[in-house]
């Protein structure tokens, strides 16, 4: 029963998340910090089913490049990512799972422009606010440099204003 409940919340925070902005998702964890923790929890559940874990084929791929790259991981988790190259990673989420973790909201990190080389988002992107997640990982890229999977070539300056015609569907789960 402890099971299907921590299921349950898992499914509820997971929705809050995709149907809400990055603002949203900072003020939901600050009103009740131990979200974070069972979220994630129940996210280490579902990936346990999972043939492959995202973040280890975003391992592989930084190990093969120089580690000369500076990467900026968006909604990091737990640093494995970080834990697990030799680049220098800049770990960005609205918690701290771990001390290498700097708290701030996707769309306003504390970086300077053109600065990284890689911005990573393993299963990160959620909130509504897409094209400001995406416009903040934009600016913070240097020239010339590219997301990992969904690989952006980045060839001149951030343009302001949204992107026509980009935007997620929320993950909805059904009622039970």
């Amino acid at each position: 029963m402890e099971e299907r409940l921590l299921g349950a919340r898992f499914r509820y925070l997971n929705q809050q998340l995709y149907t809400g902005s990055s603002q949203d998702a900072a003020r939901l964890f600050r009103a009740d910090p131990a979200a974070f923790h069972l979220y994630h929890q129940g996210f280490e559940r579902q990936v346990r089913r999972w043939p492959e874990r995202p973040v280890q084929r975003i391992v592989r791929y930084l190990r093969r490049r120089p580690a000369s790259l500076v990467v900026a991981d968006f909604g990091c988790g737990d640093c494995t990512l970080a834990a697990s190259v030799r680049n220098k990673v800049h770990c960005f989420d609205l918690v701290p799972l771990s001390p290498r973790v700097t708290v701030c909201d996707m769309a306003k990190v504390p970086l300077a422009a053109e600065s990284v080389d890689v911005a990573v988002f393993c299963l990160a992107l959620m909130g509504t606010n897409l094209q400001e997640i995406l416009g903040e990982a934009n600016r913070v890229l240097r020239l010339g440099s590219y997301f990992y999977l969904l690989e952006f070539v980045k060839t001149g300056p951030a343009r302001p204003g949204p992107a026509p015609g980009l935007r997620l569907r929320p993950c909805l789960y059904k009622r039970r």
